[in-house]
């Protein structure tokens, strides 16, 4: 569905902590796009983001604050046409939903949901209000990400077979922190043993072999390592008389789970937050002509002349991705993961004044999702395959163009 086409876009801030308020700066530096209002629970955060777009020579937005409803005020004004959602996990399904029975389209933080019925409550709002439901993955706008996308779509690597993607970051410092994400991301620790937050590898993946748009992720099969990581981050950095001493934390450090797809592709996807490594999403995709990974980028097709991996910058002036080339410059200029959040940005705001469909939807939402309780199911039952739902209910046959 596209959006109506607008000559400018009016959004709402709604969660104006770490993520929400970094992220401002990059929509005010998009072009016709005005910040209306912020809502955050904790006052200071609204006002350092109503400072922040005054600082950029705008009008100052309007702030709701104080209580944890406060933002179903916000989605009843008449001049926001999109909420930004940048709130904790199990925040993110009630503000879209509210967003979106008020008439506004709702761009939600990774993932969107993580239960089942959540993620069919996003699908079912939004074909309820024709309004659409983005899971902001801003890891699908990556330089590397768009190029290896386009060399895919040229057949470079022929029919696709297997994909990697993985969350690999240690965190152990953030989730223990006394602020911000330490006040809420290491709780699910106490109560979920799966792949906590799949979509940064998953997302590209996904747009790759083009699920949703041809092919769909069909059953999934996970498990899990024991659990030592946080334990032992506790016992080295954690007073004794601290109330963390009383978590029993239950989330196995790395859960790996394969995904078999309706065209029989195969994706492994990997999850581990709290130990010692070097930041990897993995990022591969292989094809009967030739197999590219990341972390470094590197690339090997069929017929090379020495049997090794080669750098991916020899394929950039022909492959690299029109976004890049178009706002590449000043994406990296803002910062923002490498860009790739200006990137995104820029795009869903371009999609919205040109009136065209956005590049992700809610079927990817829900689907990119999936995997978070998919896999804690699947482990609890000795790593049984779990179906995934079809949310598209038989559409993902039709292809049709995204990232164009």
């Amino acid at each position: 569905m596209p959006f109506e086409a607008k000559e400018k876009v009016r959004m709402a801030l709604v969660g104006c902590g770490g993520r929400g308020g970094g992220m401002l700066s990059d929509y005010l530096g998009v072009e016709n796009l005005e910040v209306t209002a912020v809502c955050d629970l904790v006052p200071e955060h609204a006002q350092k983001a109503q400072a922040t777009v005054e600082r950029a020579g705008r009008k100052p937005p309007a702030i709701y604050s104080g209580t944890e409803h406060e933002f179903e005020k916000l989605m009843r004004r008449d001049d926001v046409d999109f909420a930004y959602i940048a709130s904790p996990w199990d925040w993110h399904v009630p503000m879209a939903v509210s967003a979106m029975e008020n008439g506004k389209h709702a761009f939600v933080e990774v993932p969107a949901a993580t239960t089942l019925e959540d993620c069919w409550k996003l699908v079912e709002t939004s074909e309820k209000t024709r309004r659409h439901c983005i899971m902001l993955e801003n890891c699908c706008y990556g330089e590397n990400e768009l190029l290896v996308l386009n060399m895919v779509r040229a057949g470079l690597f022929g029919d696709l077979l297997h994909g990697e993607g993985a969350y690999l970051h240690d965190l152990r410092r953030i989730l223990n922190e006394g602020r911000s994400e330490g006040l809420w991301r290491r709780l699910p620790h106490l109560t979920h043993n799966g792949n906590l937050y799949p979509t940064h590898g998953l997302g590209p993946v996904a747009n790759y072999m083009g699920i949703n748009r041809g092919d769909r992720f069909d059953y999934l099969v996970s498990m899990s390592s024991p659990q030592r990581g946080l334990d032992a981050w506790r016992e080295a950095n954690v007073p004794k008389d601290s109330p963390r001493w009383k978590e029993k934390y239950i989330c196995g450090d790395r859960n790996t789970s394969l995904i078999k797809t309706a065209n029989g592709l195969t994706i492994t996807l990997v999850h581990d937050v709290v130990n010692a490594q070097p930041y990897d999403r993995l990022n591969l995709i292989q094809g009967v002509k030739g197999i590219f990974r990341d972390y470094p980028a590197r690339i090997y097709f069929d017929g090379a002349e020495k049997d090794e991996f080669k750098p991916v910058d020899q394929y950039k002036e022909q492959y690299s991705h029109r976004l890049w080339k178009l706002q590449g410059e000043q994406a990296q200029k803002l910062g923002g993961h490498g860009g790739m959040d200006f990137l995104m940005v820029y795009r869903l705001v371009e999609c919205m004044k040109q009136g065209i469909a956005p590049d992700m939807d809610v079927y990817d939402a829900a689907a990119w999702s999936a995997p978070g309780p998919l896999s804690e199911a699947s482990v609890k039952q000795g790593s049984a395959p779990v179906k995934f739902p079809d949310f598209t209910r038989g559409r993902w046959k039709e292809k049709r163009a995204n990232l164009a």
